[in-house]
């Protein structure tokens, strides 16, 4: 079967392409550094010329409002129609989940123009939304910092290993299209505040993780329910302790 990943070079791409390959699929790894680029449709007709499969990973080059809705729109756009043309059999997309209860954030408000665009576009597809990776905790402790003290608030999470994400969107994508959204999540419900607390003290950082119910997810408000699946969510089996253990540094 051949696949595209659209944005097959980047952290989640790479880890689909490597995946699927494995699997004895053919697989285009499709990006700008390749000569693929979905916002500006450059590439798009050739790598996507006897494709079945079309994984789209690409993601917006900053969270800022008007970058990240002019991504969105016009890779989802220009995606959907070279599909068409080719004759694409499933359209499968990562997101968010919570997306819906995060659109306090422009980027949220983009990604879910993205999902509606997919759901609108009458071409068979399976949304996965995946919870927070463990790769981006160091993210979510930097966007806390004043100083020494990491301000969080404890809003539950479940988050989850990129290679489980990747694992997931390859299952999803050599499978029927669902012609719905999927929720992807980690084992393991954790409390932000203690995440990232438990995460600084395996990098031995000194910093101080505060427990305030005022802070936000990077500057927006959350509660229990805001970054957590629904039910049923497919669960990855990586638990945060052992990614810890081989992906921080030990000194």
């Amino acid at each position: 079967m051949k696949i595209v990943v659209i944005g097959g070079s980047g952290l989640i791409g790479s880890k689909v392409v490597n995946n699927l390959r494995q699997r004895g699929h053919e697989v285009v790894a499709a990006s700008p550094s390749s000569g693929v680029n979905a916002v500006t449709g450059e590439g798009l007709k050739e790598a996507l010329a006897g494709a079945q499969v079309v994984v789209d990973v690409a993601n917006s080059p900053s969270f800022e409002d008007k970058v990240a809705m002019e991504f969105f729109e016009a890779s989802g756009r220009n995606l959907l129609a070279a599909e068409t043309v080719s004759g694409v059999r499933h359209h499968v997309a990562l997101s968010v989940v919570g997306t819906e209860r995060l659109l306090a954030m422009g980027y949220f408000r983009a990604k879910l123009v993205q999902e509606n665009l997919i759901k609108a576009s009458g071409r068979p597809f399976t949304i996965v939304r995946a919870t927070q990776f463990f790769e981006f905790t160091g993210a979510i402790a930097q966007s806390a910092t004043v100083g020494q003290t990491v301000r969080l608030p404890a809003a539950m999470m479940q988050p989850i290993a990129s290679d489980d994400v990747a694992a997931g969107l390859a299952d999803v994508a050599i499978a029927q299209p669902l012609n719905e959204t999927i929720d992807l999540a980690g084992p393991e419900p954790i409390r932000m505040d203690e995440l990232i607390r438990r995460f600084l003290i395996a990098s031995h950082d000194a910093r101080e993780v505060v427990t305030d119910p005022a802070a936000g997810y990077f500057g927006i408000s959350v509660d229990d329910q805001s970054l957590t699946p629904g039910d049923r969510p497919r669960i990855g089996p990586t638990r945060f302790a052992d990614w810890l253990a081989r992906s921080v540094p030990q000194k």
